[in-house]
């Protein structure tokens, strides 16, 4: 028999001083389309079993998730010297977040948008970002730098890790996405393969490599160390939920936090 408290988890390579992982669909209670470890309260799911997940989760961290109320924007919320323990009743209304304490646990939502967790070498700063297209394209990763590195050293390396996230193959999008990209950088046009049959001029359809240009954008920023998952959200549908596969769907969860953070 599974034991209760398991929950299957994708995370990347060992990360000295940070702890870190992206939920999968699997482990909870929610019904279908649900099912079954939606952890978002925002997608009409019965909020019951959206509570009895969440308490799932939460036997896996060392304190209570800090959640956000994301808006596809690029609002940084800080939780610092303690004072996250006042936004516990209050999701604050950001896409991204950081601390600089030790055992507080960052968390975004996601289901095909990419969770970012970034962190210095010293493990003394981190931070998670929420980046779908447009909060990419708007700046969310380059905020979520600023605000960390007002509390680092200048010569101190950060690093980051991309999770799951809907591939390129599967992610076709109108030129008004690639426009996003491309006229503020025209660099970025290598991130976009041309969907064929699909229209001309104006109308054409694009394959945009969303983890693709969060590395791209990471790198420009100063972090020269980027792991991507390779997990794709869309075609891996007993792991994880997809918003473009299914419209109506749960949300995974990624948790960090710094393990020996100095305050």
């Amino acid at each position: 028999m599974q034991d209760d408290c398991y929950l299957p988890t994708v995370s990347g390579a060992l990360w000295p001083g940070v702890s870190y992982f992206c939920s999968t669909r699997q482990g909870g209670v929610s019904l279908p389309p649900y099912d079954s470890l939606n952890l978002g309260t925002h997608v009409n799911d019965n909020v019951d079993n959206v509570a009895r997940n969440r308490m799932k989760l939460q036997a896996l961290l060392p304190a209570p998730a800090l959640w956000l109320n994301q808006v596809h924007g690029v609002s940084v919320a800080e939780f610092h010297n303690g004072d996250s323990a006042q936004c516990l009743s209050a999701d604050p209304q950001a896409d991204a977040a950081i601390t600089t304490c030790s055992n507080c646990v960052l968390a975004i939502l996601t289901a095909d948008c990419l969770p970012v967790v970034i962190a210095d070498e010293d493990a003394s700063v981190l931070g998670v970002a929420h980046a779908g297209w447009r909060g990419l394209a708007a700046g969310v990763l380059e905020n979520t730098l600023l605000a960390m590195r007002k509390h680092l050293k200048a010569d101190r390396a950060l690093k980051a890790w991309v999770g799951p996230g809907i591939s390129q193959p599967c992610f076709e999008v109108g030129p008004e996405v690639r426009a996003a990209f491309v006229d503020a950088d025209p660099r970025t046009a290598a991130y976009f393969l041309p969907a064929s049959g699909n229209g001309k001029g104006s109308s054409h359809k694009w394959f945009a490599d969303l983890p693709g240009l969060a590395r791209y954008r990471l790198n420009a920023s100063g972090v020269d160390s980027v792991a991507l998952s390779n997990r794709c959200t869309f075609r891996e549908a007993d792991l994880f939920y997809s918003y473009r596969r299914t419209p109506v769907t749960g949300r995974m969860a990624t948790v960090a936090w710094l393990q020996g953070a100095t305050n």
